[in-house]
């Protein structure tokens, strides 16, 4: 039926649908047919124009559909509709601690190249000229400045490439670093290097440690080995109670042991000024001495028994080293004065001294020698205590080695 072919057909059409036109005599299947289609398309077969034209197919313009690849649709084929796409996760966390480990190996490198630089140019260009001394340190400053800024730039370039290799390698690297210039820091040739740099920044008190220093190992120079041998020897019946005391009192044990050799040579006996004991122990302040007593659980002191007579000389000296601001010099130099002539801070109000070297020129000779004798001493027991020797000051590199060791107390 022509009806049923137009309208099966595909062919696009737009009409308006409006009530059916049936005829009356039709049959009850004709009535079913006629209602089933619009009335429209009766007119288009009554009018040849409208056939024809009906017979040229108007195409429909088709949406493109979207390909999607492969590998994305397998990725997507799991998820459950209507959830939001969760962002990747980076494969690489960033470790906190690599980080700080990194940074305080740079530190700690870059602090120890800064004081050798600054101590091997306070060595080379020592001396008050402007032009030779002054100016060519003040420019080396800042070259080193830039070359600070240009070493960081380059290590954060490096860093990156690295880290894109391993993420422990920046770190890594870092540390063996510090490390190696660690190791160079602990060797012999930067002793003298880092002295340098201690007096640059240290100014005049650091300067003038240096001058006493070298008096101090001058003076364990004059004193033999032969004779600190054989104090060594009588020292070893005592050692026992001035560790004690050295450690009630939380002062060095070497500056005890130097202050009893220079006292009595570990040689206990009353003296005719009145010092009693291995420690030559004269007048002392009540306070002390209950201190003293108190560490040793006792009621009352017994200064020629050795023991107590070590811990009054440890509280003692604490004593004096705190009132003179820890000044070692000045402490030992107020322990053998004691409280004659209001003691060592009323005198140096007196003649106005702000210092052992400024004091040095208004006192006698045992007064003045007392601080380096007492140190030549604890530096004797302190090489004897770690090497189970003596060392000749003047014989190979001796003198280096002392001095690298260094003195008990500075």
């Amino acid at each position: 039926m022509i009806v049923d072919l137009l309208y099966s057909s595909g062919w696009a059409m737009v009409w308006k649908r409006n009530i059916p036109f049936v005829p009356p005599n039709a049959s009850a299947p004709l009535q079913r047919m006629y209602c089933s289609y619009p009335p429209e398309i009766f007119q288009i077969i009554s009018n040849p124009v409208s056939l024809f034209l009906m017979s040229r197919p108007i195409p429909i313009a088709k949406t493109p559909v979207k390909t999607v690849p492969p590998s994305r649709a397998k990725a997507g084929a799991g998820r459950k509709p209507g959830k939001p796409r969760r962002k990747a996760k980076s494969l690489r966390k960033p470790k906190w601690w690599l980080m700080v480990v990194e940074g305080l190996a740079l530190m700690i490198a870059a602090v120890l190249a800064t004081m050798f630089v600054l101590g091997y140019s306070a060595s080379w260009l020592s001396g008050p000229g402007f032009f030779t001394s002054l100016l060519p340190f003040a420019i080396g400053v800042v070259i080193l400045m830039l070359a600070a800024a240009a070493l960081l730039l380059a290590w954060s370039r490096l860093r990156g490439w690295l880290h894109g290799r391993l993420d422990y390698l920046p770190a890594a690297l870092a540390v063996v670093l510090a490390a190696s210039t660690g190791w160079f820091v602990m060797h012999g040739g930067y002793t003298q290097v880092f002295t340098h740099f201690r007096t640059l920044v240290g100014g005049k008190q650091e300067a003038e440690k240096v001058t006493l220093a070298h008096q101090v190992y001058a003076a364990y120079r004059r004193h033999g080995i032969g004779g600190l041998q054989k104090m060594m020897v009588r020292a070893d019946a005592f050692n026992p109670a001035i560790e004690d005391a050295a450690k009630a009192f939380d002062v060095d044990v070497n500056l005890l042991q130097g202050i009893a050799a220079t006292e009595s040579s570990f040689m206990p006996r009353d003296s005719f000024d009145g010092g009693k004991g291995l420690f030559q122990i004269t007048a002392v302040p009540k306070a002390i001495t209950r201190e003293a007593a108190d560490e040793l659980d006792v009621e009352e002191l017994q200064v020629n028994d050795p023991r107590h007579n070590a811990f009054v000389a440890a509280a003692t000296f604490k004593h004096y080293l705190q009132e003179m601001n820890g000044d070692l010099f000045l402490g030992l130099l107020a322990y053998n004065i004691g409280p004659r002539n209001g003691g060592l801070r009323f005198i140096m109000q007196q003649y106005g001294a702000t210092d052992f070297v400024t004091m040095q020129p208004y006192l006698q000779t045992l007064p003045r020698d007392y601080p380096i004798r007492v140190l030549s001493y604890a530096l004797a027991f302190k090489l004897y205590q770690k090497d189970g020797k003596l060392l000749a000051y003047e014989e190979g590199d001796n003198a280096m080695r002392i001095q690298q060791m260094g003195i008990p107390g500075l």
